[in-house]
């Protein structure tokens, strides 16, 4: 990946007894966008403060361009960080707030207005230099603390959900503005955010935090379409969830497809022979992930016979609701209640036929388990459309 601009090592925090963070290694080149995702109590803020130096690590380290800065101060370590709250002084007006940073440095009145008024020109706050930030919309208050991390000139500029305080329509808009912007300046930047939406149109690699740990790392494409894990799934999407049983078949089983994994018939699904495709599985009880998005919903007049490369499924519509685009269907299989969506309608009551295609379906080693479809409890993980904040 080249050579590293920021690496963490073993970095472990905590709090009295409390280990959130669990010897994480990371390392970020230079001019990279990286976001931290996860859900709340993760710990992805927590890590954002200790490489800031707001929170000190129990162990491990912290190094910028070679230069060890674990125990500098956070006005030492070349980085700035914009809050969530934005955190900007209310009786100060915009180019005061802007200009804080380069005051608290000792910078000539001179230059701290050349700078105030390039950031202003950078960000679109042309004319509200005067204005108190009490007199800004919300989008204009984010990019006033924006101008204010930036007027500094930091090596690494760290972003604690810095748009969760805008609302749907404002929060689009920006997002794609700081993109813009980070790519423009070539700033090495890390963003703290619980939407996956988010953080999939802004990073060029996202971090999957769980529990202190990395779940996993990755391009948005990788984390998507190849999540590492059940948790990583249902975090990006996957949250239809089933207890299958399968059985690991070597190359030339059948099929014409190589080294080949057979699921079980059960009163509501066929047998479905799938390539492993790389997928780490042996014979035993599986567990099936896959997107509402990603699933066929068809007339249960298709039958459940068996589709080369795709598992069937037979159920029911309990529910029918359209969230836009594509009508979302509440499916009960055997004792599990899935989502699928369809471009058209069905009633609930209908008798239906789900199919998913081998490349969208998520398959993972559990252990226990029986050779039926069993409905499984979720994992807490958060929604799309879910406004978390990470205490």
């Amino acid at each position: 990946m080249g050579e590293a601009f920021l690496k963490l090592e073993q970095l472990t925090v905590g709090y009295g007894a409390n280990t959130v963070l669990h010897s994480i290694d990371l390392a970020i080149r230079k001019g990279e966008f990286v976001a931290l995702l996860g859900s709340s109590g993760c710990g992805k803020t927590t890590l954002l403060r200790a490489i800031a130096g707001f929170v000190p690590p129990s162990g491990g380290r912290v190094a910028v361009s070679g230069r060890e800065v674990t125990q500098l101060p956070p006005d030492k370590r070349g980085m700035a960080l914009v809050f969530q709250s934005y955190a900007l002084w209310p009786h100060m007006t915009v180019a005061q707030n802007i200009g804080y940073g380069l005051k608290l440095k000792r910078r000539p009145k001179s230059e701290i207005a050349a700078r105030v008024a390039e950031m202003e020109n950078l960000l679109g706050l042309q004319g509200l230099g005067a204005r108190k930030p009490g007199q800004l919309s919300g989008g204009q208050r984010q990019r006033v603390a924006l101008g204010r991390a930036l007027a500094i000139d930091p090596e690494i500029l760290l972003l604690d959900e810095p748009l969760s305080n805008l609302d749907a329509r404002i929060r689009l808009t920006v997002r794609h503005e700081i993109r813009a912007l980070q790519r423009r300046l070539g700033i090495t930047a890390i963003h703290v955010t619980h939407d996956r939406e988010e953080a999939m149109v802004m990073a060029d690699r996202i971090v999957i935090l769980k529990d202190g740990h990395i779940a996993q790392q990755g391009t948005p494409e990788e984390i998507y379409n190849r999540p590492a894990s059940s948790f990583v799934a249902a975090f990006l999407g996957a949250e239809n969830r089933l207890l299958l049983q399968a059985e690991r078949l070597p190359g030339g089983s059948g099929g014409g497809i190589g080294e080949a994994v057979r699921i079980a018939a059960s009163p509501v699904s066929a047998e479905a022979l799938l390539p492993l495709a790389g997928r780490d599985l042996q014979s035993g009880p599986v567990e099936a992930r896959f997107r509402a998005e990603a699933a066929e919903l068809l007339p249960a007049q298709a039958g459940t016979a068996p589709v080369d490369g795709a598992l069937t499924l037979s159920g029911h519509v309990t529910a029918v609701s359209y969230p836009g685009g594509q009508w979302r269907h509440g499916v009960k299989v055997g004792e599990a209640d899935i989502q699928v969506d369809a471009p058209a309608a069905f009633a609930v009551g209908d008798a239906v036929t789900v199919r998913i295609k081998s490349g969208d379906l998520f398959l993972y080693p559990t252990e226990g388990g029986a050779s039926r479809l069993a409905a499984m409890p979720p994992e807490g993980v958060g929604k799309r459309s879910a406004e978390v904040v990470e205490a």
